[in-house]
């Protein structure tokens, strides 16, 4: 039986059918509830029951403790209504989001091309209109054979509606990406939904635009960059990008060329292990060591975007304080899978905000 779902602060009502979770309900209306996870492992999708009754469904002991099972509170990526409900959410007014409802696709992979040994780009056309989305957001990918679908960040500017590409590194074990990497063809049909996610660029503020990125966390920098300058973006743009050594650092023509072309574009691409067949000539080191010294070790004035190995963005959260750059500056994505049962969300343990 269908229900009613009444969303405050905003006061809006949207519809849930049968066996479909508030967080879904929400997305497909229009309306973000934060969330990160999908999975009822983090908890960042918490709300409150005002009025009617819920199944909590699979929600962790972790994320949605007894005591707050007992207050009425429930995860909206799991819970199901039993009845016309109303929930309390945290939703915080973002003047630069975009909201885009999300919605079911089904596409063609057009072309699979190795960016690095262990990473490979998907390009999938899919069908109908395609997918709008803002420069940042994930979609999540069913993986035939596989129950739970699996995120990936969307790499192409949102003006490419059809042909969207995911960039996707080999997991050992992992049998998603032991999938992609091994067993997908071109021609193959896919299924996918979203957009999801919160991962945006703030537009309004007047501050420089720092994106600092490693491995395949290079795809929502990518997205990003490349739809700032097609947009005409007059403000400082730059990328330093990490890898361990030259066949990881993919996607470097592109942003050479991008550089050559837009004068307000800076690319620095890094090396943490160049071999000595790289004959590398750029500069070396992690990413936050690079962009320290880069900056001269001050990034005041800027917006920090951050994308990578959550030991990565750790290191750059710690390099960027170290630099006088404030938490309401520093912005980066966060993945959840359904493997991290008993961790909680990818954050830095220096403060809670990001």
């Amino acid at each position: 039986m269908n229900a009613r779902m009444c969303i405050e602060p905003l006061s809006q009502t949207v519809e849930v059918e049968a066996g479909q979770t508030l967080l879904y309900a929400a997305l497909r209306a229009g309306v973000y509830i934060p969330h990160a996870c999908l999975h009822g492992l983090c908890g960042t999708c918490k709300v409150q029951v005002v009025e009617g009754e819920v199944d909590i469904g699979d929600a962790s002991p972790f994320a949605l403790m007894d005591f707050e099972r007992d207050e009425g509170k429930c995860l909206a990526c799991v819970a199901t209504a039993s009845c016309d409900i109303v929930i309390e959410a945290e939703i915080d007014e973002e003047p630069d989001a975009e909201m885009h409802p999300m919605q079911d696709f089904t596409g063609t992979v057009a072309k699979i091309v190795d960016l690095t040994p262990t990473a490979k780009g998907v390009y999938i056309e899919l069908d109908g209109d395609g997918i709008d989305f803002q420069a940042g957001q994930y979609v999540n990918l069913h993986v035939p054979g596989l129950d739970q679908p699996r995120a990936f960040s969307l790499a192409n500017a949102p003006s490419q509606k059809r042909m969207i590409e995911l960039n996707i590194r080999n997991v050992p074990g992992g049998q998603a990406t032991g999938y992609i990497h091994n067993q997908l063809r071109e021609g193959d049909r896919l299924r996918l939904n979203g957009p999801y996610g919160r991962f945006f660029v703030r537009r309004s503020a007047p501050e420089k635009l720092l994106f600092l990125a490693g491995g395949t966390g290079l795809s929502s920098p990518k997205s990003m960059i490349l739809d700032l300058l097609e947009r005409g973006e007059t403000r400082a743009i730059t990328l330093v990008y990490g890898a361990r050594h030259r066949a990881e650092l993919y996607d470097d023509e592109l942003f050479r060329d991008l550089a050559a072309r837009h004068p307000n574009f800076t690319y620095v691409p890094a090396l943490s292990a160049p071999a000595e067949s790289d004959a590398w000539e750029g500069e070396t080191g992690f990413v936050h060591d690079v962009a320290t010294r880069h900056f001269g070790g001050d990034f005041r004035q800027h917006k920090a975007y951050m994308c990578g190995p959550p030991v990565m963005i750790d290191a750059c959260i710690t390099t960027l304080i170290r630099g006088r750059l404030f938490e309401r500056d520093m912005y980066m994505e966060k993945f959840i899978s359904a493997a991290d049962s008993e961790s909680t969300a990818r954050r830095s343990p220096l403060f809670k905000a990001i």
